[in-house]
């Protein structure tokens, strides 16, 4: 019986892709190979590569508009470190809002100067904050616009007149914004838009080459744009998957109809934690993600029993971060609202035994 996956990453795919990605390790589009044995340069690759950069472009709304989608590696992690050697002269300005935002920060100190605009790590990264600026001095604005670990999201970026750089790992096509308020977006692949192995990286092209040092050639953007994303071995499985569930995503109308499917999800999510005495929602209300719940039990000699009960229920992946502790419900795009429903049906059944 296939389980109600609410982990965190790597994420709930569509079933039909699971279908067509296990048909291509058998045999490409009747090609007589494998997805897994074909070779990075051949055409049947250079198609995939391309379909995907363009269908990235096309779902964000950044078609012709001077930006290129480039498929990496090295997740988010290595982002951290290389969207600051290709942005970072002499100051870079970063939202602390989570454990992600710390490590990019952390990162872009080995290069130069960094001003943390605003933390909300005084209240456990419960919170995202409001009352900040963005000052013109810096070479670049960086954010996180969803944080996993603690469930919070960015609902309104602010004005900006320099360069932004977001990193979207959890929430990358999941809600209808204007995309083109940003220079450089990062996703690893794993949260939200494919299996673990392969990192978009959407750039605006004029925003480059506009640092002083000499940048290694695996660590430049330019270098990968000018290589069409291959300028090493691709991960092409990881690529190929990706490029599936961004079909999946146009078929279901695009990010317009996702994002509604979303709010429904987590509105009946969080309409639970709030209703429910047994359980306490983690993220400030205003600020709560729509792809990750994070709520605890406030009665501990519970805590077997429900838990007992969502095994017994088919649902996976509930557990929650050891910086926050608890419970942490992952709505991805790919998780059906029915699997909202079985969860809160458990949640409801748990307080009627209390």
């Amino acid at each position: 019986m296939k389980k109600h996956n609410f982990s965190a990453g790597p994420c709930v795919l569509p079933q039909e892709v699971f279908g067509k990605a296990s048909e291509a390790i058998l045999d490409l589009d009747q090609s007589g190979l494998s997805i897994l044995e074909i070779s990075h340069r051949s055409k049947a690759f250079a198609d995939i590569l391309e379909e995907a950069r363009a269908l990235t472009l096309e779902l964000l709304g950044l078609k012709n508009k001077g930006y290129q989608a480039l498929f990496l590696q090295g997740g988010a992690s290595l982002q951290f470190y290389m969207s600051a050697v290709n942005m970072l002269e002499k100051k870079g300005a970063y939202l602390d809002t989570g454990s992600w935002s710390s490590k990019a920060i952390k990162e872009a100190k080995l290069l130069g100067e960094v001003d943390v605009l605003a933390s909300s790590s005084d209240k456990n990264y419960n919170y995202i904050p409001k009352d900040y600026k963005i000052s013109n001095d810096a070479d670049y604005f960086h954010c996180t616009s969803n944080n996993t670990i603690f469930g919070t999201q960015i609902k309104n970026f602010p004005a900006s007149d320099i360069p932004v750089i977001c990193d979207m790992s959890s929430d990358i096509f999941s809600r209808d914004i204007d995309f083109s308020y940003f220079d450089i977006i990062y996703a690893g692949a794993q949260k939200n838009m494919g299996p673990a192995g392969t990192t978009l990286v959407v750039v605006k092209e004029d925003i480059l080459g506009k640092v002083s040092r000499k940048t290694p050639s695996m660590l430049d953007y330019q270098t990968h744009i000018k290589k069409d994303s291959a300028f090493n071995t691709p991960p092409v499985y990881a690529v190929y998957v990706s490029l599936l569930n961004l079909r999946w995503l146009k078929e279901k109308g695009g990010i317009k109809a996702i994002e509604e499917e979303n709010e429904k999800k987590s509105k009946l999510m969080y309409s639970e934690i709030d209703i429910n005495p047994l359980f306490d929602g983690f993220a400030a209300k205003e600020d709560r993600s729509t792809m990750n719940a994070t709520f605890t039990l406030n009665e501990p000699k519970l805590k077997e029993t429900f838990e007992q009960m969502l095994v017994d229920a088919g649902i996976n992946g509930l557990n929650g971060h050891r910086s926050v502790g608890g419970y942490r419900a992952s709505m991805y795009n790919a998780l059906p609202l029915n699997s909202v429903q079985v969860l809160v049906e458990v949640m409801d059944e748990l307080e009627n035994k209390a």
